[in-house]
């Protein structure tokens, strides 16, 4: 047995209810790796789970990613050895710590020539992308995509991906600054979806184009404006809920829209297959070491300053990604 510091939570509520606590770390199982953690990832799921917006049994963890080093290996591991550097997205909620034991087969392997922290802080991010770009809707040079939320992590990604991959890239956000952030990323256009009749000057600046494929991650406030700005047999890829749940949908509404598919994944069943995930992670990195995304670190937090990044990322006071550094 060893000790590791580790971030638990025993109610769910503002950032003061995290706490830092010594566990007792257990030699690792027969399929199991440990890992000493050089950089945990954060992703603003982790803020909804601890304020109880996505219920957690507790006591509980926090955290979905982080990359380190191998530190010892289950007896029925074959592929990784002491000294590897490993990083995982999907291995059970408890990231923020100093060292956990994580199955094998939640492990991909770091490439040469990015850091722990770059890994830490694009694995589950880029992963979304990834399954949404060139799984959900295998995008295509001259085709037109739209990215709500296109200032956020993911949403830069996708920008910079699918422009890479040739698409026209529309764009929105919540204000002009972000809005800049996405032209950065990649957007040929970006609004400002806070201010009224956002999508008639979106499609009016595109001369009247339509998206072939949307990409809504803010849920309530934009879903229907995501349906008007799908071109006929187009597909809304509602990723996610950030303004909160759609409401209950009458389907006839998509065939008014002009004939348009729906359709609501996630990152995890696109990653549930060992040998899928690492195939992803592969294609992942490869987008990086090409340029078409960015791994940039823009904040860094001790694990005893975890509150305060929880505080910060709240506020918005950063921008793009944070890592904790335990």
């Amino acid at each position: 047995m060893s000790l590791a510091r580790r971030v638990v939570i025993h109610e769910v509520g503002d950032p003061e209810v995290m706490r830092i606590e010594d566990a007792e770390l257990a030699a690792p199982g027969a399929q199991e790796v440990r890992v000493r953690q050089t950089a945990v990832g954060f992703n603003y799921i982790d803020v909804y789970q601890r304020q109880g917006k996505y219920p957690l049994p507790l006591p509980s963890g926090l955290g979905h990613e982080a990359a380190g080093v191998v530190e010892a290996v289950g007896a029925a591991v074959s592929g990784f050895a002491p000294g590897d550097r490993v990083a995982y997205m999907n291995a059970g909620i408890g990231a923020y710590a100093e060292a956990r034991n994580v199955a094998a087969d939640k492990l991909v392997p770091v490439p040469g020539g990015l850091s722990d922290e770059q890994a830490a802080a694009v694995l589950f991010k880029g992963l979304t992308a990834q399954y949404l770009l060139r799984r959900t809707h295998r995008v295509q040079p001259g085709q037109t995509v739209l990215v709500h939320a296109a200032a956020g992590g993911v949403g830069q990604i996708l920008c910079s991906w699918a422009k890479a991959l040739g698409a026209r890239v529309l764009a929105t956000a919540g204000s002009e600054a972000k809005c800049e952030l996405a032209r950065r990323a990649g957007a040929d256009l970006a609004v400002d979806y806070s201010q009224p009749g956002w999508t008639q000057r979106l499609l009016e600046a595109n001369g009247g184009r339509k998206a072939e494929v949307v990409y809504d991650s803010v849920g309530r406030d934009t879903f229907e404006h995501s349906l008007d700005c799908a071109a006929p047999f187009g597909l809304v890829v509602l990723y996610g809920v950030a303004s909160g749940p759609v409401p209950p949908l009458d389907t006839e509404l998509l065939n008014r829209k002009g004939c348009l598919y729906l359709t609501r994944p996630s990152v995890f069943p696109h990653n549930a297959d060992p040998a899928t995930l690492r195939a992803n992670a592969a294609e992942l990195f490869d987008a990086v070491a090409r340029g078409w995304v960015r791994a940039e670190v823009s904040a860094r937090f001790p694990l005893d300053e975890v509150v305060a990044m929880h505080r910060a990322a709240q506020s918005r006071a950063t921008q793009g990604a944070v890592v904790l550094v335990p």
